[in-house]
């Protein structure tokens, strides 16, 4: 493959459509291969605009805009990065030629929980929990009885797992209809699931191009209140109902096609494997492979992309924690103990303009001699991140 140098007539562009810390690693990983970035979000200062050779602001959700930024930019590839993003402008930049990573309908499929269950469960027969839709507090109070306590709530769109809870009972029901409903993103219909007694849940980062599909050794997660907190790699799960996610994980990933990596989220009961959620793009969860692997999943996703060999080298084993902010500023400082700059472990300070309660600020990797005592270690120090007010 033929590389270029950035802000050249003839340089290979990339335009991220969020970016968050996500989109600035992959943002890094597409610098060092001298690739331009133009880095878009809907706040000025976002992570992925301090490494990004130009940056621009505008409303995601606005198709006009969309456009206009990437009929100006004329991008080789376009990464959304993020759910709240116009598909309808995705979809015309494709009529007019431009490459969608990994497509616009696949992008279409997994930014809406409808799209993705139905296509999931019914179109490719892969086994899911129960779930109903629902548009109104009553109908959510009748898919509840119907499928039975405890059951998950959550609005078809959201990221990052904003809007989700657990009704144990009736009585939760109008506690989980407002948390949909302040949800970002759209929640004017809401799914319903049954709630699925597994052992455990993993994100099985899938790479894939026309040349061939890659898995990351499975990843482990703690989630609260839908939203990652905590995560390590190697899981440790059987062979059996490795492989048999691995089956999962192709299969949704060749029925959405294109290139990049996949996070596919899988429940796991002994050998039994129910898909969750896939996301088409670098994985909240997968942050922990920054440590464990010689090709991240940000790495691996540039690589995939330009159609580049998907082979890495996994270290060892490792975890990742969360710091969220406990506190309010506009401009976020941090207290962290020395001894946590330990040899195996990285800090990442994403550099978000400001601060809010409950907002992803930092991150904690280590890497252990088990993933348990990476997962013991992680969550020791992340305690040893504090927001300075």
């Amino acid at each position: 493959m033929i590389l270029t140098t950035p802000l050249k007539s003839d340089s290979i562009k990339i335009l991220l459509l969020g970016s968050g810390e996500l989109g600035k690693e992959v943002a890094i990983e597409a610098n060092r291969l001298g690739i331009e970035v133009i880095a878009v979000d809907r706040y000025q200062n976002a992570p992925a605009h301090l490494v990004a050779n130009r940056y621009y602001v505008i409303d995601m959700k606005n198709k006009e805009e969309v456009l206009e930024v990437i009929r100006r930019e004329k991008p080789n590839y376009i990464l959304p990065e993020i759910e709240a993003i116009s598909i309808e402008a995705l979809f015309e930049a494709e009529k007019e030629g431009f490459c969608v990573i990994p497509n616009a309908e696949a992008v279409n499929k997994t930014m809406n929980r409808k799209n993705i269950r139905k296509f999931a469960a019914e179109e490719l027969g892969l086994k899911t929990s129960a779930y109903r839709f629902v548009k109104s507090f009553e109908e959510l109070q009748s898919a509840a009885k119907e499928i039975g306590f405890p059951c998950v709530i959550k609005p078809v769109m959201s990221s990052s797992g904003h809007g989700q809870s657990i009704a144990k009972s009736e009585e939760d029901l109008k506690r989980s209809w407002e948390m949909a409903k302040e949800a970002r993103g759209d929640a004017s219909e809401l799914i319903v699931e049954e709630f699925i007694d597994f052992d455990y849940e993993i994100t099985l980062l899938t790479a894939r191009n026309e040349k061939e599909t890659v898995f990351c050794p499975p990843i482990g997660h703690i989630q609260k209140d839908g939203d990652y907190i905590f995560s390590w790699q190697p899981m440790d799960m059987n062979e059996k109902a490795l492989e048999r996610a691995k089956e999962v994980a192709k299969k949704i990933t060749d029925g959405l096609g294109g290139r990049g990596i996949f996070g596919v989220e899988l429940f796991i009961r002994k050998d039994e494997v129910y898909f969750s959620e896939v996301s088409p793009r670098p994985h909240d969860t997968g942050m922990v492979t920054m440590i464990t692997q010689s090709q991240s999943e940000f790495a691996l996703h540039v690589r995939a992309v330009l159609g580049l060999p998907l082979d890495f080298t996994f270290y060892g084993a490792g975890a990742s924690a969360a710091y969220k902010a406990d506190f309010e500023s506009f401009a976020p400082k941090f207290e962290i103990e020395d001894d946590i700059f330990d040899k195996d472990s990285f800090i990442r300070i994403f550099g978000k303009p400001e601060a809010h309660k409950g907002r992803r600020m930092a991150l904690y990797l280590t890497l252990a001699e088990t993933s348990q005592d990476a997962l013991k270690k992680a969550k020791t120090n992340i305690k040893k991140i504090k927001g300075v007010k």
